[in-house]
């Protein structure tokens, strides 16, 4: 897709959700969205057949849910980055901060490699491993403010697993799709749930946030 398409096909799709996309920002997105074209046609990243969806889930959901990022210079561990979404969208938007991208496929981490390069993005690293294997790493447990994923199977014992990569106070931000949300009632402490914002209405996308409670509050939700 030439440059001028995808920039006027991203303002119509950034102003159906009400974002104001600045134009760097835009430009900085086009050059992502050709580096997942280029591989795409290598290895099988990511669906872009439905254009204007594929374009909602893998950026304008992550510029969206950067609105609900308390501190846009927050320390960011993203879990399965897979193509680069919501991690690279994210990390843009934000303009500051870190974030480590976790990925097992070699030749996903390769690509995550060259998006990080060509966009000169700095205090970003990609991780070659399963997050099992930096759970145990001692000086990455509690050392985010948030943990972010999307194609990654959410049961109890995931959401054990990364909530140790999250500091007190810290937060696991969700994406899920139409019928993907969480009940509430499902998850345990040291996690609670925050609050769920929709991300595209026509994906009936949403944000499902939960936070990292203190030692003492989890203790007294136990009681409760």
């Amino acid at each position: 897709m030439a440059k001028k398409g995808f920039l006027a096909r991203l303002d119509r799709r950034a102003k159906r959700a009400r974002l104001d996309l600045p134009s760097l920002l835009a430009e900085r997105l086009s050059v992502y969205f050709e580096l997942l074209q280029r591989w795409n046609k290598q290895m099988n990243l990511t669906n872009l057949d439905d254009r204007d969806a594929g374009l909602d889930r893998l950026i304008i959901e992550p510029l969206v849910a950067a609105r609900h990022l308390k501190n846009l210079q927050a320390r960011v561990v993203d879990i399965g980055s897979g193509g680069g979404s919501p991690a690279i969208p994210l990390r843009l938007a934000m303009g500051g901060g870190s974030m480590l991208m976790v990925e097992s496929k070699t030749r996903k981490a390769a690509f995550l490699r060259d998006v990080v390069r060509q966009l000169e993005l700095n205090e970003v690293e990609v991780a070659t491993a399963r997050y099992e294997e930096l759970l145990t790493r001692a000086e990455l447990h509690e050392a985010f403010d948030a943990v972010t994923l999307r194609a990654v199977r959410v049961e109890q014992r995931v959401l054990r697993g990364l909530q140790a990569f999250v500091r007190p106070e810290g937060e696991l931000l969700l994406f899920r799709g139409a019928g993907g949300g969480m009940e509430q009632g499902g998850i345990e402490p040291p996690l609670v749930w925050e609050a769920t914002y929709p991300l595209v209405e026509s994906l009936r996308s949403r944000l499902v946030v939960l936070r990292k409670l203190e030692i003492d509050e989890t203790k007294k939700t136990r009681r409760s």
